[in-house]
């Protein structure tokens, strides 16, 4: 059974291991000549009332992925071991 890429965009992560909600899978990690995933990315949470921005990133290798249902997806991870810097866009100019 296959899956699409845009049937993973803004579902739910739950962590199975402690029920922590982590966010909505905002992109997807892919190898190019494969075609296969490596990864999808949650963003962390904000700052300050979403005024300073955001927390790191949760990259979740989609070995960790338990179980894709409707709305959610259960990741069997410890969280602050796979966050990553979130990097600033191109078009920022600060």
């Amino acid at each position: 059974m296959g899956i699409r890429v845009t049937d993973l965009h803004c579902k739910e992560v739950i962590c199975v291991s402690d029920g922590r909600r982590l966010g909505f899978v905002s992109d997807v990690e892919i190898t190019v000549p494969e075609g296969c995933v490596l990864a999808i990315v949650v963003p962390g949470p904000c700052r300050l009332l979403g005024i300073i921005g955001r927390q790191e990133d949760y990259v979740i290798p989609w070995r960790c992925i338990r179980r894709v249902g409707p709305d959610i997806i259960l990741v069997d991870i410890c969280p602050e071991e796979c966050c990553r810097p979130r990097t600033k866009p191109l078009w920022l100019p600060f």
